[in-house]
């Protein structure tokens, strides 16, 4: 089947927040631009999926709903093809969106004033997870190479052996900088959490989301000890761009540690389950849609592409790491010789372009802005004539 990449639905006034902050700055329906800030995709959805909603609109009623057998099959099948996972169904609880759920991984496995490693800079939710709620942030900045981003194993194991340290929320692969963890380095990450009593919470959200040429290894994929010391998140919101439908899976395989999960997830929810048209989307998604995702993978690294090969071309001062994962490129534009404040203010008042600002991912991240790729690519090719205008002096 041949898929459409190339219309834009306009989501003004229909409370899509990246496209309200939009036209807060003068953008209009008449205008062929698009924002590039939060990670959802300007892409149609995959037909495959609106025909399982409108069947259940038309078959059903709206009530209640629990995973079925076959919807949790068809999530375990997903991983087993696509990633090489043998994932069994019973390892899986309910969330309605990752977020929420390395959130109560914090309350579950921490104490307030206890510990918890993150990678930095990193997705500002996690921050978040930590500050929010009385626990200490324990910062292990990611070594910036210029094209890349790698862990900093010598700082991550000296801050891993303080007895207060009880977590690390580890971004595979990571966001906002695209690297796609090698299992070299999640081995040698997973042995210094071990080694030091720390439980791993693997947000692998965009899991899916990887370019030619790397490879996602599922954390708890690699030996029985690493899959019994972690929570591993996962959701079919960044893969098929169903985030609005809230239906997350989380994976623990050790049954100690989901059961002392689920006492926390269920004293807000006492009968914790999802979306019923999100899990009849899901299944369709994980059934019948991993055609319409290597097409959409293609679009997102052609546009990669081009806005590598214009940077080269004509603003070689501008810096990007190399996109390994994720559909979320991460540019460092601190060369254009302006500060973080007034880069904001020219993209959103000159260039009209609408990124996520790195300043939201840490201080690591002033001077930087994360670009969403996942949408036709002339809103690209558009986008850097925009740039180009702006920055040309």
């Amino acid at each position: 089947m041949k898929y459409d990449f190339e219309t834009v639905i306009k989501r003004y006034n229909t409370g899509s927040f990246k496209w309200d902050e939009m036209a807060a700055h003068g953008v209009n329906e008449s205008q062929d631009i698009i924002p590039f800030s939060v990670a959802d995709m300007e892409f149609v959805t995959a037909p495959e999926i609106v025909e399982a909603i409108k069947h259940e609109l038309d078959t059903s009623i709206l009530g209640y709903s629990a995973p079925t057998e076959k919807y949790l099959a068809a999530v375990c099948e997903w991983f087993k093809t696509r990633h090489g996972w043998d994932a069994k169904p019973e390892w899986i609880l309910p969330s309605h969106g990752v977020v929420d759920a390395f959130f109560m991984a914090v309350r579950a496995f921490t104490d307030e004033g206890e510990g918890v490693i993150l990678n930095t800079p990193v997705y500002y939710p996690m921050y978040s997870a930590i500050k929010n709620q009385n626990r200490k942030l324990i910062d292990n900045p990611l070594i910036n190479t210029g094209k890349r981003y790698e862990i900093d194993f010598e700082d991550l194991e000296r801050k891993a052996a303080d007895p207060d340290t009880k977590l690390l929320i580890l971004c595979s692969p990571h966001n906002p900088c695209g690297r796609v963890w090698t299992r070299d380095e999640l081995i040698k990450t997973g042995e210094i959490c071990l080694k030091n009593d720390i439980i791993i919470v693997s947000d692998e959200i965009h899991c899916d989301l990887i370019m030619s040429g790397h490879k996602h290894t599922v954390f708890a994929s690699i030996s029985k000890e690493f899959a019994d010391n972690c929570v591993v998140c996962t959701a079919p919101s960044k893969t098929f761009n169903i985030a609005g439908l809230q239906t997350s899976n989380i994976f623990i395989p050790n049954p100690k540690l989901r059961e002392k999960f689920l006492s926390v997830l269920t004293l807000s929810n006492p009968h914790p389950k999802c979306n019923i048209l999100g899990y009849r989307a899901a299944e369709a998604a994980y059934k019948n849609c991993a055609s319409w995702l290597d097409g959409a993978l293609k679009v997102i690294e052609e546009n990669k592409n081009l806005i590598v090969n214009f940077m080269a071309r004509e603003f070689p001062c501008v810096k990007i790491s190399e996109l390994e994962g994720t559909y979320l490129l991460w540019l460092d534009l601190r060369g254009l010789g302006l500060n973080y404040k007034e880069l904001e203010h020219r993209n959103h008042e000159q260039a009209k372009l609408f990124f996520d600002e790195g300043y939201v991912f840490g201080s690591q991240g002033e001077g930087f802005e994360r670009w969403n790729l996942a949408c036709p690519t002339r809103c690209i090719k558009d986008a850097l004539e925009r740039f180009k205008t702006a920055y040309r002096n």
